[in-house]
């Protein structure tokens, strides 16, 4: 999706158009999020992109580009950028131990 929302509608209060905007986001989502995925890929992955215009968007991480449309309509913009596209995400997994350094049940007591 690569999509500029308006903020402000005539006839409308600005509070309920960003609402609507968050929630065409969330819906967006939501759809993909349900599709199949094809084999050997985990889930669907997003690359996410916000900003004031197509040129200025930020690349931001998907619990971030609420918050990054919130910011844009309390900055005053009249419109926002949003570009949201699906992709293969695959699993890593973490060696045991790697991400804390050690196991920490080797330091409970033994009864």
């Amino acid at each position: 999706m690569k999509k500029n929302f308006p903020l402000q509608a005539e006839g409308k209060h600005p509070d309920r158009v960003l609402e609507a905007v968050k929630h065409e986001i969330r819906k967006y989502f939501k759809r993909e999020r349900n599709r199949d995925v094809p084999k050997g890929v985990d889930f669907w992955d997003f690359d996410c992109k916000v900003g004031l215009s197509a040129e200025s968007a930020e690349v931001v991480r998907v619990s971030g580009v609420i918050e990054a449309v919130d910011a844009a309509a309390k900055a005053g913009a009249t419109s926002v950028y949003v570009e949201i596209l699906s992709k293969h995400g695959v699993r890593v997994l973490k060696a045991q131990g790697q991400e804390s350094g050690e196991n920490h049940f080797d330091d409970l007591p033994k009864d």
